[in-house]
């Protein structure tokens, strides 16, 4: 039996939120915060619904290095 998402909570609350409010992202600000908070909690890949969310971090990150004059690591 495979384990439930732990992150699965938040991401339904994402799509909700987007469908209520027209799919305006700026609507769902908090659900989004909330999401964010959910996938800090867990190790990188133990969440499928964290998956974008990585992702974004990892550019955060990388736009971040390139900003401040530190070479991107190679991939």
């Amino acid at each position: 039996m495979s384990q439930k998402d732990p992150c699965q909570k938040q991401a339904c609350a994402i799509q909700k939120c987007l469908q209520v409010n027209n799919y305006v992202e700026s609507k769902c600000e908090t659900v989004l915060q909330e999401m964010r908070k959910c996938c800090a909690r867990y190790p990188k890949g133990r969440s499928i619904c964290c998956s974008g969310f990585e992702k974004e971090e990892r550019e955060r990150e990388k736009f971040k290095a390139t900003s401040e004059g530190i070479p991107p690591s190679p991939q």
